[in-house]
């Protein structure tokens, strides 16, 4: 019976030394230079219903049951999908807009599991005609829960995904 004890406390107290030195917070981002002038870039950057075009998990689910709620490109404005195992359900709320400048969301995903991030688009002028894009997102891991981050690496999962829109944003605002 005190084996079983032994044993019980040492998994709670590798669970708690884990929990204590797994990463507490993420910020995943991607960049690219886009040769289009600024305000052209952010025009189509805030409204988040042309993510559809340029958005990799679009791709990853091109029949995702989509909904929208307020008016696109304004603060409040929700996208919700529902979608297949690669993409999940979820939905998108624009928290702030500073023109040509960011906008900013909170994501919130409800399957396959529940988390809440804050995402954003920000661009920045290089000169007259060409614009360096960042997207990214970030939050806090939550105990025990952040556990799973010391085997997951999320930077060059969602970065890889953030790499593939970039680049598929690129050749849209180039051709145009």
């Amino acid at each position: 019976m005190m084996t079983a004890l032994y044993i019980v406390l040492s998994i709670i107290a590798l669970i708690v030394l884990l929990a204590l030195i797994a990463p507490k917070t993420y910020n995943v981002s991607r960049s690219i230079t886009i040769n289009k002038p600024i305000g052209e870039v952010f025009n189509y950057l805030k409204y988040i219903k042309n993510q559809d075009e340029w958005s990799p998990w679009k791709k990853k689910d091109p029949n995702m049951k989509q909904e929208h709620t307020g008016t696109d490109a304004t603060v409040g404005f929700i996208a919700r999908w529902e979608g297949n195992k690669d993409v999940g359900t979820g939905e998108q709320e624009i928290t702030n807009i500073t023109e040509n400048q960011s906008v900013e969301s909170q994501l919130r995903f409800y399957k396959p599991w529940k988390s809440q991030s804050d995402a954003y688009l920000t661009t920045r002028a290089i000169d007259e005609n060409t614009t360096e894009v960042v997207w990214g997102f970030k939050g806090v891991n939550k105990m025990p829960s952040n556990i799973f981050f010391l085997f997951f690496n999320m930077d060059k999962t969602v970065g890889k995904d953030f790499e593939e829109g970039l680049n598929d944003l690129k050749q849209i605002l180039e051709s145009k």
